[in-house]
């Protein structure tokens, strides 16, 4: 997958943002990302909605849980930059807003927002 590595008062983090029409529609696409970190030395991941397949909103599919038991792990750091509400339901929601409370993921509809909480800016 094609990233961008963004740097921002002397911090980095890796940019996933759906331009090359690639999406993470399995553990493996995940993994994909986990090893561009490594390569780059960067463990702060944005992901802009589009990357995300549908299978990542619909908390059925455990797929959101699966992604992000592995970026725990692997101690990386994500957040979400949503364009589009209506690709979440109320169970999205709920995860949403307690995962913004923590540190390993988080989920806002403004990239700036999203951008200081994965940067740790004040």
């Amino acid at each position: 997958m094609k990233y961008n590595v963004v740097e921002k008062l002397n911090k980095k983090y890796l940019e996933f943002n759906g331009a090359s029409n690639e999406q993470i529609k399995s553990e493996q696409d995940s993994l994909d990302i986990i090893s561009s970190c490594w390569e780059s030395d960067v463990y702060n991941v944005l992901l802009h909605e589009e990357i995300l397949s549908d299978d990542f909103f619909n908390l059925r599919t455990k797929l959101a849980g699966m992604i992000l038991q592995k970026f725990i792990n692997y101690r990386i750091k994500m957040v979400i930059v949503l364009n589009n509400e209506d690709r979440v339901n109320d169970r999205f929601r709920e995860m949403m807003l307690e995962s913004n409370k923590g540190k390993a993921l988080g989920v806002f509809m403004d990239k700036s927002e999203a951008e200081n909480w994965l940067l740790d800016i004040k």
